[in-house]
């Protein structure tokens, strides 16, 4: 770091002196600090509460304590915590479980996934070729960096963007969103045996009573049963979901990956290429350090990463420009011939149209009548593309891409590869030179 930069703007930004030697492009600490100034207590926490006081953390929690609570309910009948040691052990577990759950589920709303500083630049004019420019954030994506549209920035190594916790899970918090999957499956199983013993011996109460075993009965009136029954599906729905999602995320972890980067990789895979350019992902470092990368905390600044040999840090970007490239040579270019305004469920336009709405959370575009439309996707009914002024906006203006109805537009004859791929092919040349 530069002789003028303090011991505390270092710290700060987690760049050690070893790393700044292998950097591809220079950084300079102070700037980025100012930059990105670090910001308060206060400041963290209006930032959590904002995050917390939404549908999707406030569900989850609300889901946790109810099953929390029905499952204590239940097992305190039979299983009292004052009656035994192993009832004693059982609620210390599953108490445990949940102290943790949430422990951890709190940390990823409040730590974040970290963010790109707004206006970030490599300090060589020469590097910005191998990076992507994000018009919104008004500077350049840094490796393994994503635009989110819900945070409005661009995300740390981005993963993806989940609602339960309302923010990214990013470079920062990517540990504590994976144990709170974890912790959340070891909990729900454990309801699950509890809430199961209970209904099993409600239900043969009077076989227990028969027999003269009347300690530790269970009774259930309606709505407690209706609850039960409620809280014993919402926590195998947990099993089953969350389970799932934890396993995508450590397998993806153990590669040292993102679920991002899992489909760049597999698109990388799948493209022609010359055969001594064969792509080699950059960031498999083995499976102790790749889980290092994320279970420990968070090593270095999420700007730069170690890479394997022979890779550098514009392996992966060069391969996400190259590929944007490939993407736009299969454009076709529409012109608009109905009007649409956006909505979701375009009743106007057909029941059809209207039952199809592409099943994710893009946006939806509003077209009119002469607006012309590069479109790079295809469903029967329905049509993604970006206007085509944005093809000549400048920089700093934002592309308006999005989904709207196929019947709203024709396609121009002959469109096909509306955009050249020269840029691509002379920033590869560029590239493959500073490799």
């Amino acid at each position: 770091a530069p002789a003028a930069c303090s011991l505390a703007v270092r710290d700060r930004l987690c760049i050690s002196t070893a790393r700044l030697r292998v950097l591809p492009f220079k950084l300079d600490p102070q700037q980025v600090a100012v930059m990105e100034p670090q910001p308060g207590v206060l400041d963290i926490l209006a930032q959590f509460f904002h995050r917390l006081l939404h549908w999707g953390p406030l569900t989850a929690l609300c889901i946790i304590k109810f099953i929390f609570l029905t499952s204590l309910y239940v097992t305190s009948m039979w299983l009292s915590p004052y009656g035994s040691t192993l009832g004693t052990v059982n609620h210390g577990i599953f108490i445990g479980w949940v102290g943790v759950l949430l422990y951890n589920f709190f940390m990823a709303v409040a730590m974040g996934p970290g963010f790109v500083p707004l206006k970030w630049r490599p300090d060589q004019p020469d590097d910005e070729q191998f990076l992507q420019y994000c018009a919104n954030c008004d500077g350049f994506k840094t490796p393994r960096s994503h635009h989110c549209r819900k945070c409005e920035r661009c995300v740390l190594k981005m993963d993806h963007h989940c609602p339960w916790i309302n923010t990214c899970c990013g470079h920062r918090n990517h540990a504590n969103f994976t144990l709170f999957l974890f912790f959340a499956v070891c909990g729900s199983i454990h309801a699950s045996v509890l809430l199961i013993m209970g209904l099993t011996k409600a239900y043969h109460r009077k076989y227990y009573m028969r027999q003269g075993q009347e300690d530790n009965l269970v009774y259930l009136g309606f709505f407690p049963f209706l609850a039960t029954v409620l809280s014993l599906g919402l926590a195998i729905g947990v099993i089953i979901a969350v389970g799932s999602l934890f396993c995508i995320q450590l397998k993806i972890i153990v590669r040292n990956e993102t679920t991002i980067e899992n489909w760049i990789v597999a698109k990388a895979q799948m493209r022609e290429r010359d055969e001594e350019d064969d792509f080699v992902y950059p960031y498999n470092l083995g499976v102790a350090e790749n889980l290092k990368q994320v279970f420990l905390y968070p090593l270095g600044d999420g700007i730069t990463w170690p890479v394997v040999p022979g890779c550098n840090q514009y392996t992966l970007t060069v391969e996400q420009i190259l590929q944007k490239h490939d993407k736009r040579l299969r454009t076709r270019l529409y012109t608009v011939v109905h009007p649409y305004r956006g909505s979701f469920f375009p009743i106007s336009h057909g029941c059809s149209v209207c039952m199809t709405t592409p099943l994710t959370d893009e946006p939806r575009i509003a077209v009119s009548p002469g607006d012309r439309v590069l479109v790079t996707r295809w469903k029967k009914h329905w049509l993604y593309g970006e206007l085509e002024s944005a093809k000549f906006s400048t920089k700093s203006s934002r592309r308006l891409k999005g989904w709207f109805p196929r019947q709203c537009a024709v396609e121009v004859a002959g469109s096909k590869g509306s955009r050249s791929c020269t840029e691509a092919s002379s920033s590869f040349a560029d590239y493959k030179k500073y490799k």
